[in-house]
């Protein structure tokens, strides 16, 4: 009886994008709330309120990195989804592990924006990335052994999945190992790999390396 109910669970990979939309609409909002509109106590004037909105910039520049990142990630998930037959058991359990580290998101972002120069707490940040990295990874990997992508799917398309995502967290790697000179280089590195990602030119398609 178990392993029959385990065949037939978690076929439906409609409620499963369903839930990853939700749940990545709420982490995106709530990236939000660290951006706090200044006290009104301690601004008596145009000159106050400037100064105040520049300090909150290493924030927005935070809150701008990790919408980044979950927007690179929910669309790397949705293209997986969007090839698969079917879904099963295992891959179920398995987006679900993605979306717990994309509820992580959040936290970890507020953490290095308030300790923007320790290292601690941008590594803490790179392994939130790392681990989206994995567990897709390893979600595409099942599917693929499973026999769960759709049998009309591309030839090269469990390969160019790979291929994306582990290209893109060995640049997020480069990118953690440059705090043990300074965070700010670390965190620019990110950006750019972000960029490449979001904006996809073509001149440069690290995807295609």
């Amino acid at each position: 009886m178990e392993a029959s109910y385990n065949r037939i669970a978690g076929q439906s990979l409609h409620r499963l994008a369903g839930l990853s939309d939700g749940l990545f609409a709420v982490a995106m909002t709530l990236l939000v709330l660290d951006l706090r509109v200044p006290a009104l106590a301690s601004v008596h004037g145009e000159r106050d309120l400037w100064q105040a909105l520049v300090a909150l910039a290493p924030r927005l520049v935070m809150y701008l990195m990790s919408f980044a990142t979950l927007g690179i990630f929910w669309a790397g998930q949705q293209t997986q989804l969007n090839h698969l037959a079917r879904g099963d058991r295992d891959l179920a359990w398995i987006h679900l592990g993605f979306l717990f580290v994309v509820s992580l998101m959040p936290f970890s972002t507020m953490l290095i924006a308030e300790f923007l120069a320790y290292r601690t707490a941008l590594l803490l940040y790179w392994g939130n990335i790392l681990l989206l990295g994995a567990i897709l990874y390893a979600g595409w990997k099942h599917a693929v052994r499973a026999g769960l992508v759709k049998p009309d799917a591309p030839a090269d398309l469990a390969c160019a999945v790979e291929r994306r995502i582990l290209v893109a967290q060995g640049l997020y790697a480069m990118g953690a190992a440059l705090c043990v000179f300074d965070t700010r280089l670390s965190i620019g590195m990110i950006i750019l790999v972000q960029a490449n990602y979001v904006l996809a030119p073509r001149i440069l398609r690290l995807d295609r390396l």
